[in-house]
């Protein structure tokens, strides 16, 4: 299995356990899928509740949520109210991301600046539909991953959006 951790805050993001598609060799799309998880019910040990009490006990542990959130404990980024804002962090963001790539993987810096402006110019055309997301720091100085939800075989899909060169890969 392979995490994929943001490269600036080390924060897990993904892992290679959902389907995922590489867009362009610079966005990893991760299809997620709505899902609803319970802890079972909860029982005190040694207790013997009476008929009468019974339906008096502790409610299960009920989470619903995309699983790909859940499983990596993304945090749902309000920062961007609207498409100049984002725009304004993506600008620095990318600027710090290829001052990285220069040192990490030169041979890189050519195949991001030409295909994610195409992507992000097609991605913000649609700002209004999308949902940001940030690792678990809720660092904003890091990677925020865009989801927007797709019709995918008559399901609404919730597709994750990241950047593939902010992103390390590393093998468990």
């Amino acid at each position: 299995m392979r995490i994929y951790k943001d490269i600036f805050t080390g924060d897990e993001i993904f892992a290679d356990t959902y389907k995922m598609k590489l867009v362009d060799e610079v966005i990893y799309e991760v299809y997620g899928k709505l899902v609803t998880r319970s802890d079972g019910d909860i029982v005190l040990a040694g207790s013997n509740p009476s008929a009468e009490e019974a339906d008096e006990g502790t409610d299960a542990n009920v989470e619903t949520g995309v699983d790909v959130v859940l499983n990596h404990r993304l945090q749902e980024c309000f920062a961007f109210g609207d498409k100049k804002s984002y725009t304004a962090y993506l600008k620095d963001y990318m600027k710090k991301l290829i001052a990285e790539l220069e040192k990490r993987a030169p041979d890189q810096v050519e195949v991001f600046k030409t295909n994610i402006n195409k992507q992000m110019k097609e991605i913000l055309g649609r700002f209004k539909d999308l949902q940001f997301f940030t690792g678990e720091s809720m660092d904003v100085d890091g990677m925020v991953g865009i989801c927007e939800y797709r019709d995918i075989d008559g399901v609404s899909t919730p597709v994750f959006m990241f950047f593939k060169h902010g992103l390390d890969e590393e093998k468990v």
